[in-house]
């Protein structure tokens, strides 16, 4: 390249470079499940992701507060509810305190006639009020006797009843002085429900940073205490801190290694800075146009980034190794140039995907790779100096020839490797594929059982069964809730569902309260029906006086609005069920299980749907959401491997139309053998495969496509030396890649495990099967 031109290419590469470095310095980084949702979701599939990013599982945080004795535990519980209270972070935080319990009582109660669904016309007549009075009698003498008794003045007909009971079968957590404590007594727990977004994992970073300082800076703590906490924010917190500290850890050690394998050929500190450039390049542009693409870059990408190493390295390994000898070798970049193309043809099936995170390691992987490839290109030559004082591999060089003459005739073992690879694939009878998004997750057995632990603590289930829908404002949602509820109410009798909640028993329509308040007569009216009813039963009117009371203050009392429940615990479930989004509503009604029978943790949703479809309501969307993410899931793979054999098709055509059909096919073999080989390997070892380790495949495609190149290639070059310098520089190239790949194998973070440990295998085999395939020449006798 002219002086001129590489002084233009350099400008070019450094404004490309600062670009991507202010692009990336703006980017928002994020871990949760977004990247495994599609981008034009289905009905149940935008529900899923409504209730991941807006519902009580995002914004729920549980915490526990553990070590020394019971007083102290409870001391430091209130002492957190007092600090954080007004911390805007949070919109409620709650410990069982029995002044929060008494708001809910007194709310509920104060409230009886706008909150219970049985107030009509009939039950406050004459017959209605004598039939409600019975029924009250009679449930003194059950279980809630003494609550019945203290109320009966001031509710004969048994309005607190009717709202109790739309949550008998909830489990509650245990109490101890005032306080929630854990079913062993030894674990202070409090339930906080986070302020922001579900999906917006800086603003919960931030806000579990607060409850941590707050626990560290309470005034006499003692110092065996410790806070515990659980929920979806902190494992989606957790779960970026650990990729980010394993990125960090991983780039660290695989950077150290490779530059150690670097240094020790190269013997020249200047090459080895120059060799790193296109990396350090790649993905920089990388980030950036992911960034830019998607407006931010997942966890999972972030991960990919740092095995772009294992690739983009090879590019400079090729180019100074082969120029050793001060000649520009004759096929060097039009083999690179074909690698790459293969490399963005494989690739750019992943691009077209409908899911996020296979959108974002597609444009990553192609940006990443033709930016570290042109500056490979087209600013190395112009920055290398004249002379490569490389250290002499000739002897290597020697007994690397000799080692790949044996393995040219070594076919009929890699025709071996491919029928075993064959037969372990066939006659496995395991599952080839994990279909459970939780397999990519990254938190360990101990953060999953203290989540379950605190959960059971706080009385909550696993929200598995959700009923939802969307409606244009508040009146609309809680009328269509109202509507719904009936329905699931027949079911619970039915024993389909074991039980649910609709926010309308909380804060029922304003069309409903004006109903109600209808439905009750004046004060006149109300003592003539009362002494009607109570015409031969054991209760005098004058009893009632409090009764008769509260019916004519509730018959003018202000409508009930969001702000009646302001500091109730009740607000909690409310804020869960009822969810405020930009274009309106979002309603979410859990349902439980009947915990009955064989399939007692299951729910017939057909029949739920079925009862919903009847009543009209085919716009409440029901779904189990372990069984959608598994088909999400499932649906994920599947794509997955269409574009990918799509992918692979076009290679195929690539490389035949630019090469030739004998050639595409001498390509082509040692490549397959090797996705093969490695498949059955994870196979035959009881792995079974994600999308990663598929996304893993393809990148052992796009880099062993680099060495069944060059060697398919080989017989074209002038010479043996320049022979032996291509087959140096493939060897060094393969053992930085499954150097650095292979320490990726080592991490506890799925997202780098999965594809450090496929490419590692993939890789080595992809070289040996390729110079398996590289046609037998004579050699020259040397001395």
């Amino acid at each position: 390249m002219k002086p001129r031109h590489h002084k233009l290419a350099l400008f070019v590469w450094l404004a490309l470079m600062l670009a991507s470095v202010l692009v990336i310095v703006q980017t928002r980084f994020v871990a949760d499940l977004s990247a495994f949702m599609p981008k034009v979701p289905s009905a149940r599939q935008q529900m899923l992701i409504d209730q991941l990013r807006d519902g009580a599982i995002a914004r729920i945080v549980l915490v526990g507060i553990e070590g020394g004795d019971a007083a102290e535990r409870g001391r430091l519980s209130r002492l957190m509810v007092s600090e954080l209270a007004h911390n805007p972070r949070f919109t409620s935080v709650q410990n069982g305190d029995g002044r929060v319990q008494q708001r809910d009582q007194q709310y509920f109660f104060a409230n009886r006639y706008l909150l219970s669904p049985a107030v009509s016309s009939q039950r406050f007549s004459a017959d209605g009020l004598r039939a409600a009075v019975q029924d009250t009698l009679d449930a003194m003498a059950g279980d809630a006797g003494l609550v019945v008794k203290k109320i009966l003045p001031r509710d004969p007909s048994g309005e607190t009843l009717q709202i109790l009971d739309q949550f008998i079968g909830e489990s509650q957590p245990n109490s101890s002085d005032d306080i929630w404590v854990s079913r062993d007594g030894k674990r202070a727990v409090l339930l906080l429900q986070l302020a922001e977004s579900g999906l917006d994992t800086d603003a919960q970073a931030a806000a579990l940073a607060d409850v941590r300082q707050t626990f560290d800076r309470l005034p006499a703590r003692h110092a065996d205490t410790r806070l515990v906490m659980s929920g979806t924010s902190v494992l989606s917190v957790a779960s970026r801190d650990t990729i980010k500290s394993e990125v960090e850890r991983l780039a660290t050690l695989g950077t150290v290694l490779v530059v150690a394998l670097l240094l020790l050929v190269y013997r020249s500190l200047p090459l080895l800075l120059l060799g790193l450039i296109p990396v350090l390049s790649g993905a920089l542009v990388g980030i950036a146009s992911v960034s830019l693409g998607f407006g931010h870059v997942h966890g999972l990408t972030l991960g990919f980034g740092t095995t772009l190493i294992g690739e983009a390295v090879d590019y400079s390994i090729y180019l100074f190794i082969q120029r050793a000898g001060g000649n520009e070798p004759r096929h060097f970049w039009r083999t690179i140039r074909l690698g790459v193309l293969t490399s963005i043809t494989g690739f750019a099936a992943l691009m077209c995907s409908s899911f996020p995170g296979l959108s974002q390691l597609g444009l990553y992987s192609i940006s990443g790779l033709v930016t570290a490839a042109l500056v490979t290109r087209y600013i190395l030559p112009g920055l290398m100096p004249a002379r490569l004082n490389l250290r002499d591999l000739s002897g290597a060089g020697l007994l690397l020839q000799k080692s790949l003459d044996f393995l040219t005739r070594m076919r009929w073992a890699m025709a071996a490797a491919l029928l075993a690879a064959v037969a372990v694939l066939l006659f496995n009878p395991q599952d080839i594929w994990n279909r459970q998004l939780n397999a990519l997750s990254s938190i360990s057995k101990e953060q999953n059982k203290l989540d379950a632990e605190l959960r059971g603590d706080l009385g909550g289930n696993d929200m598995r069964y959700v009923a939802s829908f969307s409606a244009p404002d508040q009146e609309s949602a809680l009328r269509l809730a109202e509507r719904t509820r009936p329905v699931l109410r027949e079911l619970a009798r039915q024993r389909v569902i074991g039980g649910f909640h609709t926010p309308d028993e909380l804060l029922p329509s304003l069309a409903s309260q004006r109903a109600r308040q209808a439905a009750l007569p004046d004060a006149v009216e109300a003592s003539r029906r009362l002494d009607r009813a109570l015409d031969g039963m054991p209760l005098q009117a004058d009893q009632l006086r409090g009764f008769l009371a509260d019916v004519e203050r509730s018959r003018s009392q202000p409508l009930l609005s969001r702000q009646s429940l302001q500091g109730s615990a009740a607000s909690v479930l409310l804020d869960s069920m009822l969810i405020k989004r930009p274009n309106g509503y979002l309603v979410l009604m859990p349902l439980r299980p009947t915990g009955e029978g064989a399939q007692g943790d299951q729910i017939a949703l057909d029949k739920v749907r079925a009862a919903l479809e009847r009543h009209q309501l085919g716009q409440v969307t029901v779904i189990d959401l372990l069984e959608e993410t598994t088909a999400i899931f499932d649906s994920y793979t599947h794509e997955a491997l269409v574009f990918s054999s799509l992918g692979s098709l076009a290679i195929l055509l690539l490389l035949g139309l630019t090469c030739g059909w004998v050639q595409a096919v001498r390509v082509t073999i040692p490549l397959g053998c090797a996705v093969l080989c490695t498949v059955a390997i994870f196979d035959a070892s009881g792995i079974q495969l994600t999308i990663l380790h598929l996304v893993g495949l393809l990148l052992v495609v796009a880099i062993g496509s680099n060495y069944a190149l060059f060697f398919a290639n080989k017989q074209q070059l002038g010479n043996e030396v320049e022979q032996r310098q291509v087959e140096v520089s493939l060897v060094v190239a393969n053992l930085a890649t499954v150097t650095s790949f292979g320490l990726l194998g080592t991490s506890s973070v799925p997202v780098l495990s999965f594809i450090g440990s496929t490419v590692a295998i993939g890789a080595l085999l992809a070289l040996v099967f390729s110079a398996m395939m590289a046609r037998i020449q004579p050699r020259a006798h040397h001395s």
